[in-house]
C-alpha cells in the first residue's frame, strides 16, 4: 500500500484521492479504503525514516 501511495503522491494527488484509490489488503479492515489521516501518517513516517537514513 505504501508504494502505491508514494506513486500517487508523486502524481500530486490529494490525500483524499490517494485514500480513495488504495485498498487495505490484510487485517480486520481488509477490502476497505484507508482514511486520509492514515495515508498522511504512513507517508510522513516513510519520509521521516528516509530522512533519518540519508542524514549524515
Amino acid at each position: 500500500m505504501l508504494s502505491g501511495a508514494l506513486h500517487l503522491r508523486d502524481l500530486e494527488m490529494s490525500l483524499r484521492d490517494i485514500a480513495k484509490r488504495l485498498v487495505i489488503t490484510t487485517g480486520a479492515k481488509k477490502g476497505q479504503h484507508p482514511s486520509p489521516a492514515t495515508v498522511m501518517r504512513m507517508l510522513r513516517e516513510h519520509d521521516e525514516q528516509t530522512a533519518a537514513v540519508s542524514a549524515p
